[in-house]
């Protein structure tokens, strides 16, 4: 279950308020304490976010 602190980067970064490389910083502070389906979900849907349009 992610937490509202991981939910709530993860809203950001969808609507743009954060630049590639700063979600992928505050990704990776959390990252080691998140779960492999975990990690995979917020993977496919950062890739839906930052993808070219």
């Amino acid at each position: 279950m992610l937490t509202r602190e991981v939910r709530e980067w993860l809203k950001k970064a969808e609507r743009g308020q954060y630049s590639y490389e700063d979600a992928m910083y505050e990704f990776s502070r959390f990252a080691p304490y998140l779960t492999r389906e975990e990690l995979k979900q917020l993977k496919n849907r950062l890739e839906l976010a930052y993808k070219p349009h």
